[in-house]
């Protein structure tokens, strides 16, 4: 009889950061699993800083927190943040088709991050899967690893690569 051995939640947040930034050549993500850590190293300054801003400092289960760390590369100084504070976290990543800002109400900014039309799948030893996959989209797992950010929604991109004429494009 196979013994079933199941993640904990941690490994799987960890498992989402690093599928976000997996194919970014400016973000690099280790998880240091018995320090309960993930740390993020970042050559480009600016994104440094918008991740700083956007990924929650701590993550928690119950009685167990996972810290996130954020670290820049040692010789850059820091930059001033754009409007869209998305469009710098996600310079360069892949997994991004493309960012919209739109005005809402007042005049207040309305973002739109929309991914690429693909299914994400990772090993995750869950009960979910019978082979311990993960199947996911990568706006479930920006959900989940970002959590709620007011004005910004995460989406996908149409099956086609189509974009909507109706907003200014931003990414």
């Amino acid at each position: 009889m196979a013994r079933v051995k199941l993640s904990a939640p941690w490994d799987e947040f960890y498992n989402e950061v690093n599928e976000l930034f997996k194919y970014d050549d400016e973000v690099k993500v280790v998880f240091f699993e018995e320090q309960k850590k993930i740390k993020l190293y970042v050559d480009n300054p600016a994104k440094a800083e918008a991740l700083q801003k956007l990924l929650p400092q701590k993550k928690e289960w119950g009685k167990v927190a996972l810290l996130i760390e954020v670290i820049p590369s040692n010789n850059e100084k820091k930059t001033e943040l754009t409007r869209n504070i998305w469009s710098v976290a996600f310079t360069g990543n892949t997994v991004v088709s493309f960012i919209y800002t739109i005005d809402g109400i007042f005049s207040n900014p309305l973002t739109y991050v929309v991914f690429v039309n693909e299914v994400v799948q990772y090993f995750n030893d869950n009960l979910g899967d019978i082979n311990g996959n993960r199947s996911t989209l990568y706006e479930d797992i920006a959900r989940d690893v970002f959590g709620h950010v007011d004005a910004t929604f995460f989406c996908t991109d149409t099956p086609e690569g189509l974009e909507s004429p109706k907003f200014e494009r931003v990414f």
